[in-house]
């Protein structure tokens, strides 16, 4: 015979719809504007460009949480945080799938790690500045986290890509993705070759 589990049917769907929306959390993406998406779209092959719009995008974020951190407390402001938060880790786990993918192909992001270090501990200070309340408690503690990964990521691939090309100058510069051109420009199609004189 089977023997019963002794859990309260309450403790149960507790556990069950708890660790969903945990999923569900982790799961989300990064909510983005129409002009957002095509301005990553159009820098998709543009590694430069792209990790410099996700620093802008994360900016953005990090202002409007910023901006709601000192009104007054209410349960619409709990909301808006908990999403905002939400939203601003799955940004920035974006951002650091991106960087993941650049280091990988040796695309040379210098340019854009940089700004991107220096503004994310602007980002950590807003988020640690903003008071722990149940309704949002674990969607702050885990934007924290994602900042400190991303950090932590860009100051390590950062000091990577300066021993990289140090040891690979002629590839200083190069993004790996049609790096002479640049974004709205209209790549020039190739000279024709010379004809080989004729004997």
């Amino acid at each position: 015979m089977f023997k019963k589990l002794s859990i309260p049917f309450s403790c149960a769907a507790l556990l069950l719809f708890g660790s969903c929306g945990l999923m569900a959390q982790h799961q989300r993406t990064a909510s983005l504007t129409d002009s957002e998406v095509e301005a990553v779209r159009e820098a998709a092959v543009f590694p430069t460009e792209r990790v410099k719009l996700y620093t802008k995008f994360l900016n953005e974020r990090a202002d409007k949480i910023r901006a709601l951190t000192n009104r007054p407390k209410s349960g619409q402001r709990v909301l808006k945080l908990d999403d905002d938060l939400q939203d601003f880790t799955a940004l920035l786990d974006e951002a650091n799938d991106n960087l993941d993918q650049y280091g990988d192909r040796h695309s040379d992001i210098r340019k854009a790690l940089k700004p991107l270090s220096d503004d994310s501990s602007q980002w950590a200070t807003i988020l640690r500045a903003l008071p722990g309340e149940p309704g949002f408690e674990l969607s702050r503690k885990e934007a924290i986290e994602a900042e400190e990964d991303l950090a932590d990521h860009a100051k390590r691939l950062l000091s990577e890509q300066d021993a990289y090309f140090a040891t690979h100058k002629d590839e200083k510069g190069q993004e790996r993705d049609d790096d002479q051109v640049k974004p709205g420009d209209t790549p020039k199609p190739d000279q024709p070759k010379p004809e080989s004189p004729q004997d």
